[in-house]
């Protein structure tokens, strides 16, 4: 293999594991982990300042900013662990995302205002991206940022913004030239929800689940300083978001837990004829299958996150890894809720694993649609990949 893990990585891979065991608070064997979004969002808030007191939740961050400049590798390692393990308190929106485009394009005074409750685990952000009428397409988003001397106007409508109910700041795209072509004149911003009168609904997606939301600028004032980088270049502030190692290792290392659950559950059951269901030979099929499924989006997040640590943009690995991550996540929901027969469509205690796979089916249902879709990734591959032309630039003769 081309990346590996030395000595030190895997001294700390123990070191981790051997914390998390220590903090789940059932046998590990029970443990279906929290509802971050929901009523467990304080225990995970919990969890994150614990991260923050090791050091290890803004691990990726550069020393002069208070991380430990964690290789590459090393936080694949981080991230496979408490995605096995099924750990809450990971700063997806502020470490990860945020942080990072604060250090580049920050000013001082917003890096010293910002960037240490993020490493201490002392607040929530969410993202202000898509929009009703933009989505995949971003750069056509409508949000409207208006000069007003001594503060913004903002108004406008955000929509499938992940964690804005429990978040008090967000970080928003912007319009603030509307003459502009569509990839200039968008503005990068902050803004504390409840100060700012920012309103919040909630969506409630098919799994009966909170999770996104809406969020509403109606005269929404936010202060002169909540621009983030220069005017009119957000787009290209945006994207330094991707700095840091975005393998997608979480969905293969989840997708390995649950597997594992999953062969128990094989092992220790019969089928309605009282056959063992580890003697049927299509579900063993079944199984191989999705163990090479497993196997190959984990090889990949790997071969992600090595090329990031050679300096190069792993734009189309990065985007087979979203495409193989995404459709195992709901491939495994998919064969656990079907194994478990009749059964499977029942969502509480009396279900085969306390009918968590039929709820996490619905769950992930918009795995494949956000962050970039499916056809969106597909796309990229074909474009920069294989050289294919554009899809809208495509001509069908008749």
């Amino acid at each position: 293999m081309r990346y590996t893990f030395t000595q030190e990585d895997e001294e700390f891979r123990q070191e981790l594991r051997d914390w998390i065991r220590n903090e789940i608070p059932v046998n590990f064997e029970k443990w279906h982990g929290v509802n971050e979004a929901g009523d467990d969002f304080e225990y995970g808030l919990k969890i994150r300042r614990k991260l923050a007191k090791k050091g290890w939740l803004t691990m990726a961050w550069p020393k002069e900013y208070g991380g430990q400049g964690a290789s590459y590798m090393k936080q694949v390692i981080f991230n496979e662990e408490m995605s096995y393990h099924r750990m809450p308190g990971r700063d997806g929106f502020g470490a990860k995302m945020l942080g990072p485009t604060l250090m580049v394009h920050g000013t001082e005074e917003q890096k010293k205002r910002f960037l240490p409750p993020i490493a201490n685990g002392e607040v929530q952000w969410c993202q202000g991206y898509s929009e009703p009428d933009s989505g995949s397409d971003l750069a056509s988003l409508k949000l409207k940022v208006e000069d007003k001397k001594d503060h913004w106007l903002v108004n406008g409508t955000k929509v499938w913004t992940s964690m804005a109910h429990k978040a008090t700041w967000i970080f928003f795209l912007g319009r603030t030239d509307p003459d502009a072509p569509k990839h200039k004149g968008i503005s990068f911003f902050v803004a504390n929800i409840e100060d700012c009168g920012i309103e919040v609904q909630p969506i409630i997606n098919m799994g009966n689940e909170h999770y996104f939301n809406q969020v509403i600028f109606n005269n929404v004032k936010i202060p002169k300083d909540s621009l983030i980088g220069e005017l009119n270049r957000g787009w290209y502030i945006a994207a330094t978001l991707l700095d840091f190692e975005r393998s997608g290792v979480e969905y293969p290392s989840s997708a390995r837990r649950n597997f594992e659950e999953i062969i128990q559950f094989v092992k220790k059951n019969k089928n309605s004829s009282g056959q063992p269901l580890i003697q049927d030979p299509y579900i063993n099929k079944i199984l191989v299958d999705l163990d090479l499924d497993i196997e190959a989006a984990r090889l990949i997040a790997y071969e992600v996150a090595y090329l990031q640590s050679q300096g190069e943009v792993p734009s189309i690995e990065g985007s087979v890894a979203k495409i193989l991550g995404t459709t195992l996540t709901q491939k495994i929901a998919k064969i656990a809720t079907d194994f478990s027969g009749l059964y499977g469509q029942l969502t509480d205690s009396s279900a085969p694993f306390d009918g968590k796979y039929l709820k996490q089916q619905l769950h992930v249902t918009a795995f494949t649609i956000f962050a970039g879709t499916t056809e969106i990734q597909k796309n990229i591959i074909a474009t920069r990949g294989l050289g294919l032309p554009r899809e809208d630039k495509l001509t069908v003769k008749k």
